[in-house]
């Protein structure tokens, strides 16, 4: 290990001073002449000594916009063989305080991290001289820091995002943002080292062979496969007594106390101000439903991984089994950018139901899934779920229908699940016809069917501030044979009449009508000065969204005209989007990730439709049971996941428009991130082990159960 500053163990002063190594207190091996700048920050006392005997100086980062350190090299560093920088630090207040770590090189280059120290013993904080990040290992987020490595704490920044031309170090900044008091650290000596160790040993032997994180307990955690078994008897005890007779309810699940109309199909119906779904035998229901009930979802990749996984499952019989081959990589699809997502992967939720049930694991899965579902209070299969559970007719279920084919597309800014389809290219007609006869042939029939979705979260908006006009901003920026562009101009071309006009309406110049052909055509955002811009932007977004809603939903009228046609899973979106799907589709759907379902749509204006709408996602994640991620809405605990739940899905039966909740997911997502995009929350009802999150769970049942009732 190479030192390359001065201790900051005995740093003096206020303002700035120079110094060699030798300067302060022998405590580093470095003799290059150092300059510490403190700006905004205090020396308070004498030197300390963490357990370990280092000396450690604290430091008060004072009430500022950016407190900090910062530390030069009279002549600069050459760190071209350098693997990383270390700190000895210690976070002297009893909360998580937040450190800014800045390496700057020359020409504005410069390294960042940012990294949340939690309170607690000292620790070494070591941040690679490179860009990483949590996805150049294959999931969406990395490891909880600090890790124990042989008695000592270290923190590696897993985020750091920049580039630096190592042989050029000017400086070093360490920085708390923006303080409302004083916040205090203890700082040591900064250190470099060759290699990526630390980085490498960050992910080292992160999850067991039964797919979970190796470095904490939780009270699901099983640490042998009797444990296993014996978890899953006991749970069979418990639904035993919870699973009994459904009383007030018809055997859809409707409640038999509000009488509807009787159709013999799910369809809607508003009474006395109030939406509901309605079941075939005529009673009101509200959709408690559960996405991706599935033992298939959980797979993670191992190829070039090994190292993450301890006692990972030979690739032979009966492991051989849950071992197979994949490439989820998408140029197109920003939920992949960045992922090594290919190569070989493993199952370790289907090797543990094989563990518990030997070869008739999924028929015994399947019962036992139904069972909880009906004993948790749930009265619907949701998206992308186990086709055979939909076919026991014990519970209603939905399905979405992916339009599948060659057409073209357009980008919104937005593409994280990829760009929008071009309704107005005539293949997309063709597309949608072929895929909804295709997809609907088992299911027409069906009674319990509750109906469809067309595809899920589709770009209708682009991001920031300018994002609602992303999709009208890209359908100019195509390419000339596009055919919404061509559509577009078209519309442009019958209101103004010559290109002059449009130009004037827009203050933009404009040649001539062609101009408008070329590639990444300088498309204006509107603004005040020209308003003709966001009324014109805004007719094209209905006019998109109407075009693609209304071949949807005709073709879903003629391959099957009993079922309800359940809208696109809004996730970004626009009203102009919102307002077509309601003329077109019998239930809007929105995927609303907020603490309350009031503050993430726009529920006067679904109101003003006067459309029913249906929440298809949700989900409140916590870090206290193996997953690194927390979902998109985190809380703090376990517990508080299932109050949260609770206010949830009561505040949404309180809204006349919400006909049901659909949560997300059934299982936690793989601590090293799934095939698709690398998620790995903790956001499910059971675990990687088919154990279910007890606590969680009766908070659910107990919510679930009292709106059924």
């Amino acid at each position: 290990m190479k030192s390359i500053a001065a201790c900051m163990a005995l740093m003096m002063g206020l303002v700035s001073f120079t110094g060699t190594a030798a300067d302060v207190a022998d405590l580093a091996a470095s003799s290059i002449p150092v300059n510490i700048q403190l700006q905004q920050v205090q020396r308070v006392g004498q030197v300390e000594h963490d357990a370990h005997g280092m000396p450690l100086q604290r430091y008060a980062f004072q009430p500022a916009v950016q407190p900090q350190i910062v530390i030069t090299p009279a002549a600069g560093w050459n760190w071209s063989a350098q693997g990383a920088l270390q700190i000895a630090l210690q976070n002297a207040m009893p909360w998580t305080v937040t450190l800014d770590v800045t390496i700057d090189g020359v020409a504005g280059q410069h390294l960042h991290a940012q990294v949340g120290l939690p309170s607690g013993p000292a620790q070494t904080l070591v941040i690679p001289l490179h860009a990483t990040s949590p996805r150049a290992f294959g999931m969406q987020v990395g490891p909880p820091m600090p890790f124990d490595d042989h008695g000592h704490a270290v923190f590696v920044a897993t985020l750091v995002e920049g580039a630096i031309g190592l042989a050029q170090v000017h400086d070093v900044r360490l920085g708390i943002p923006a303080p409302q008091a004083a916040q205090q650290l203890l700082l040591g000596k900064l250190e470099t080292s060759a290699g990526d160790a630390a980085l490498q040993d960050a992910y080292r032997g992160i999850v067991d062979q039964w797919g979970q994180y190796t470095r904490i307990d939780w009270p699901e955690k099983i640490g042998s496969d009797a444990a296993l078994r014996h978890a899953h008897a006991q749970e069979q005890l418990r639904l035993k007594t919870q699973l009994t007779e459904r009383r007030g309810l018809d055997a859809y699940g409707g409640r038999d106390d509000t009488p509807l109309t009787r159709t013999g199909w799910f369809h809607t119906q508003k009474a006395n101000g109030r939406w509901w779904l309605v079941t075939p035998e005529g009673h009101a229901f509200f959709s408690l439903g559960l996405n991706t009930i599935t033992p298939d979802d959980t797979r993670t990749y191992v190829q070039g991984r090994e190292s993450m996984f301890v006692n990972l499952p030979p690739d032979q019989s009966p492991w051989n089994a849950f071992y197979g081959i994949s490439d989820t990589r998408d140029p197109e699809r920003a939920a992949s950018a960045g992922l090594p997502n290919h190569g070989r992967w493993f199952d370790f939720y289907e090797a543990n139901l094989y563990r518990v049930d030997g070869a008739d694991w999924l028929a015994a899965w399947r019962k036992r899934t139904l069972d909880r579902l009906q004993a948790w209070g749930f009265n619907t299969i949701g998206n992308w779920s186990d086709k055979v559970l939909t076919e026991q007719h014990r519970l209603a279920y939905t399905l979405s229908i992916a339009i599948r084919g060659q057409f073209g597309n357009v980008s919104s800014g937005y593409d994280y699940w990829g760009r929008m389809p071009d309704p107005f290219d005539p293949r997309f007609a063709q597309a949608a016809d072929r895929s909804v006869a295709e997809d609907t042939a088992a299911s027409r029939d069906d009674p319990w069917l509750l109906g469809y979705y067309a595809d899920n979260e589709l770009a209708w908006a682009g991001q920031g501030p300018q994002g609602r006009w992303g999709l009208a901003i890209g359908t100019l920026h195509g390419e000339a044979h596009s055919a919404a562009k061509q559509a577009f101009i078209a519309i442009l071309k019958q209101k103004y009449g010559t290109a002059s006009k449009l130009a004037s309406a827009w203050g933009i110049a404009l040649a001539d009508w062609s101009a408008l052909d070329a590639v990444n055509f300088p498309a204006p955002e509107p603004n005040a000065g020209h308003p003709a811009i966001a009324g014109d932007y805004s007719a094209w977004l209905r006019r998109y969204a109407d075009q693609y809603f209304s071949i949807v939903a005709a073709a879903m009228h003629r391959h099957d005209p009993h079922h309800l046609f359940l809208g696109g899973r809004f996730a970004v979106n626009t009203p102009e989007a919102v307002a077509s799907c309601a003329r077109y589709c019998d239930v809007l759907s929105f995927n609303v990730y907020t603490d309350l379902p009031q503050h993430g749509v726009d529920l006067d204006a679904i109101h003003k439709l006067d459309k029913p709408l249906l929440i298809t996602e949700f989900h409140f994640g916590s870090g206290d049971r193996g997953p690194f991620g927390k979902g998109v809405v985190s809380v703090w605990t376990e517990a508080q996941r299932g109050e949260a739940y609770a206010r949830y899905v009561q505040a949404a039966a309180s809204d006349p428009a919400i006909v049901g909740t659909h949560w997300f997911e059934y299982v936690d997502e793989p601590v090293t991130g799934r095939l698709l995009d690398g998620e790995n929350s903790h956001t499910g009802m059971v675990g990687v082990t088919d154990i279910p999150f007890e606590s969680f769970v009766e908070a659910v049942r107990k919510v679930n159960r009292d709106l059924r009732h």
